[in-house]
């Protein structure tokens, strides 16, 4: 086992995984930007190093900086989190050549399945379904054009590169697929240097749908059920759960079994999901597959009492998974609170916590690294705290999520907690029924 693991990342989830690395007795090393000085995550490790200023290319996304804080402070393992460079098979191969080991998938598994072009056609390799569309990158406009008539409207238009509904456009007809297919290259070329797009036909009434894998180094994987992440605005999460309310026994064993088939092809290690989109007949397609923890992954633990992170790091130092699939036994949603302000266009506020009280009680868990007096820097993602409520049922879980909305009080900056409050008391989410498309029409009470 690891004596000392460095965590490249900041915030909530830095956090969490010191939690279970001294739960393990392991020592933990942080590291940040002059601008998280006072950050929780700094003050909870053994042993903090500044690595650089406030912006992300000079600190969390310096890797020379990184890789010195963990040779001076003889760190034999490094968790990259999410984000940043969790998914990055440059840093992950420069690791291993410092003798470091890189929590997550070797480098050959990242670029497998991290650019999404090349992920879908070793998931079609693989058997797994996919959404029809282009087999590979489109070389040219016009090539996108015949493909589009192929599949029949409407497309979607993907950036082969990163994340977050950038270099993405859903194209109706073919009289805007022009003026789509150019703006999506420019917008992904200047996001992530790299304007290569690809084409999937539209999934009309969506549900995101995700599946939760873990896989060892002797190629063996499990998966521990799924997560239901559809209500997103601009393809970002803002709330999730587990189990879905679409979720029947037959489509859960038919998705994990295919998240398996995914994982174990290209024998992946460690923690993972593997994203699907599931049609309003219950048809599902592979999406994408992250191959690192994930924001929501709190759900999963409660429902099924199973520490994520614990099991990155055992995998990781080459402890064989059970191989037991899993089924959730409760009910658990998250609330991704943010620094934003929901009632003008979820307009990102940072500044000093005046207030803040955090709610408790039987099945509240609040993964967070803020405090009063605390000051939210302006430039990373909004994101301050993550509220996790679990119950026998799901009504029960909307009922004591909305309890503890109620209780949490955040003053100094503006927040989403009013959305999620309105949230759990709109007819439509109450009754499960929402799509990808449910904040289209949402409107705060």
């Amino acid at each position: 086992m690891f004596k000392k693991i460095l965590i490249a990342n900041r915030g909530e989830i830095a956090l969490r995984v010191i939690r279970t690395c001294k739960e393990m007795g392991i020592k933990t090393v942080a590291v940040y930007s002059t601008a998280d000085k006072d950050s929780l995550h700094v003050r909870f490790a053994d042993e903090a190093v500044c690595i650089g200023p406030p912006s992300s290319s000079e600190s969390y996304l310096n890797i020379p900086n990184i890789i010195a804080a963990a040779e001076i402070t003889n760190a034999d393992a490094i968790h990259p989190g999410y984000g940043f460079l969790s998914e990055n098979a440059k840093f992950s191969r420069i690791c291993t050549e410092n003798g470091i080991k890189f929590i997550g998938p070797d480098p050959q598994m990242i670029e497998k399945m991290g650019d999404k072009a090349t992920a879908k056609a070793t998931m079609i390799a693989a058997g797994v379904p996919c959404i029809p569309g282009s087999k590979g990158l489109l070389e040219s406009y016009e090539q996108a054009e015949k493909l589009a008539e192929e599949v029949g409207y409407p497309v979607m238009l993907k950036a082969t590169a990163g994340g977050g509904g950038k270099g993405m456009r859903a194209v109706w007809k073919k009289e805007d697929l022009k003026k789509a297919w150019e703006s999506a290259r420019q917008e992904a070329g200047a996001a992530f240097g790299n304007d290569g797009m690809y084409m999937e036909k539209l999934i009309e009434e969506p549900r995101h749908i995700e599946i939760q894998v873990v896989g060892d180094s002797n190629g063996k994987a499990c998966h521990l059920s799924e997560r239901d992440c559809s209500i997103q605005r601009r393809h970002q999460k803002l709330t999730e759960e587990t189990p879905s309310p679409f979720m029947t026994s037959e489509l859960r064993d038919k998705m994990g079994k295919a998240a398996i088939k995914a994982a174990e092809y290209i024998k992946y290690e460690g923690a993972g999901t593997v994203e699907f989109l599931v049609d309003k007949h219950r048809n599902f397609y592979f999406m994408e597959m992250n191959t690192r923890i994930q924001v929501e992954h709190p759900i999963t633990e409660q429902v099924i009492d199973y520490d994520l992170i614990r099991e990155q790091i055992k995998v990781a130092a080459g402890i064989p998974i059970s191989g037991k699939n899993y089924e959730p036994q409760l009910h658990s949603i998250e609330c991704r609170i943010n620094a934003e302000d929901p009632e003008n266009g979820f307009r990102p506020s940072p500044g000093t916590i005046t207030t803040f009280h955090a709610p408790g009680g039987h099945g509240v868990r609040l993964d967070t690294h803020v405090y009063a007096g605390y000051t939210i820097p302006p430039y990373y993602d909004s994101m301050i705290a993550k509220l996790i409520t679990t119950a026998q049922t799901r009504e029960e879980a909307i009922d004591k999520m909305r309890r503890a909305l109620d209780e949490f009080v955040i003053e100094g900056i503006k927040t989403t907690i009013p959305f999620h409050r309105a949230l759990m008391d709109d007819e439509n989410y109450i009754a499960g029924n929402y799509t990808t498309k449910f904040m289209e029409d949402f409107k705060m009470k």
